[in-house]
């Protein structure tokens, strides 16, 4: 029986949140644990789908592998099977052979890798050989997803003469490659940009060593949401989160949600702990970012803004066609039953200028496989009388605590 959730929002919002570990910095500490050869699992890992059948699949080595819809593990694993030995089955949900792996792929075969499209060309399953890459240069367009250029620059070390990579054209979601970058100076990399279009990772072994994950940015801006979305209540206190095991200097890209939020209204405090969340100043009356680089927060920004009532134009989100779903259909169609007309350009821009249609009296969002669908609309609830969520289990790909976490800070859920 198909699940649903009807939400109620709660009378106060004043909560301690112990947000969930970082799905992307669990899934690269991961591979490159594994490269390294060590016996020092990182610590503090995302308890998400996504990275238990990372997980799974490093640990079982199965001749078949597979990673259902997790895009990230599908990315890395092409990478990380073609240097290991052995022969591999790389597959996925239905919706993750419809999602383009084309271009890694033939990076990955420029270096020697033996890869064969196990059914349509151009998308998974996958049939890998692995074995010793003997090449060590590639180039490669800087606008493909980000988990494509990480998965090769991760595999570097393990290739007799390094690896260089230059990118071309438009660089999108930088600071996930800088993230990558981090890491695997962390195991003992040599891994650098020479100029803003050229990464060179040296030749040699990684070191087994102790490594913590922190805690989930991309998460944390659900929190920042309701903050953004609570309307004061006649005697009930002013609102307060507190969001535990976030850095104040975080190599994650999404950390930038704080700059953001803050236009809308959103103070962070950090403390020893986390951070501290509060309502201070006033929002601005128009939002014109680029979110190339944090294209994952476009849900959070655009449900955010609507709900608002705040006119908004976002551009960079050219990789959201390609998602767990069509992100930018997605949300043009569910915020078409909650009243808000919002308009796409060229494949890579949303906006909204307060154009307003009938809403309807009970919505139900649906969520398209897609964590971040439910993630982002449930916060609605907060100015809309009524809102229901469909299959609300999806939020177990990146944030399974989610429903609890919403249910200890007064959210009802029915």
């Amino acid at each position: 029986m198909e699940q649903t959730y009807t939400l109620a929002a709660p009378v106060t919002l004043q909560c301690s949140v112990d947000l969930p570990a970082s799905k992307s910095i669990s899934n690269r500490a991961l591979i490159l644990h594994a490269l390294s050869g060590g016996v020092q699992r990182p610590m503090n890992l995302s308890d998400c789908d996504d990275t238990a059948v990372m997980i799974r699949a490093l640990e079982q080595h199965g001749a078949e592998i597979d990673i259902h819809a997790a895009g990230t593990a599908m990315r890395f694993l092409t990478a990380y099977l073609s240097t290991q030995k052995g022969s591999h089955l790389l597959t996925g949900s239905a919706r993750m052979k419809q999602r383009p792996i084309r271009l890694l792929v033939d990076a990955l075969r420029a270096l020697g890798a033996d890869i064969q499209y196990a059914d349509s060309e151009g998308f998974p399953p996958l049939l890998i050989q692995g074995k010793p890459l003997p090449g060590q240069e590639i180039t490669l367009a800087g606008s493909v997803s980000s988990q494509y250029i990480s998965a090769l620059l991760m595999i570097g070390p393990t290739l007799p003469q390094g690896l260089t990579i230059h990118l071309t054209g438009q660089l999108i979601s930088v600071p996930y490659i800088n993230l990558t970058l981090s890491l695997m100076a962390h195991y003992g990399a040599s891994a650098r940009w020479t100029d803003e279009r050229t990464i060179r990772v040296g030749p040699g072994p990684y070191q087994d060593v102790p490594f913590t994950v922190e805690s989930d940015w991309s998460a944390a801006s659900y929190w920042y949401e309701m903050m953004a979305l609570w309307q004061p209540q006649a005697e009930s206190p002013s609102p307060c989160v507190e969001l535990i095991g976030l850095f104040p200097r975080s190599s994650q890209g999404d950390s930038r949600g704080a700059e953001l939020f803050a236009k809308l209204g959103v103070h962070t405090a950090f403390t020893p702990r986390g951070v501290e969340l509060t309502r201070l100043g006033v929002p601005v009356a128009r939002m014109v970012e680029d979110l190339v680089d944090i294209p994952d927060l476009a849900q959070t920004f655009v449900v955010t803004c609507c709900l608002m009532g705040i006119p908004f134009r976002f551009s960079g989100l050219q990789s959201l066609r390609i998602k767990e779903t069509d992100r930018i259909t997605a949300l043009q169609q569910e915020l078409h039953k909650i009243g808000y007309v919002v308009k796409d350009e060229a494949d890579s821009i949303l906006s909204w200028n307060g154009e307003r249609c009938p809403a309807e009296e009970h919505p139900v969002i649906a969520t398209y496989d897609d964590h971040r669908m439910a993630l982002a609309f449930a916060p609605a609830i907060l100015r809309l009388p009524s809102l229901a969520i469909a299959h609300p289990e999806v939020v177990s790909k990146s944030y399974p605590t989610y429903w609890r976490h919403l249910a200890a800070a007064g959210f009802s859920l029915r």
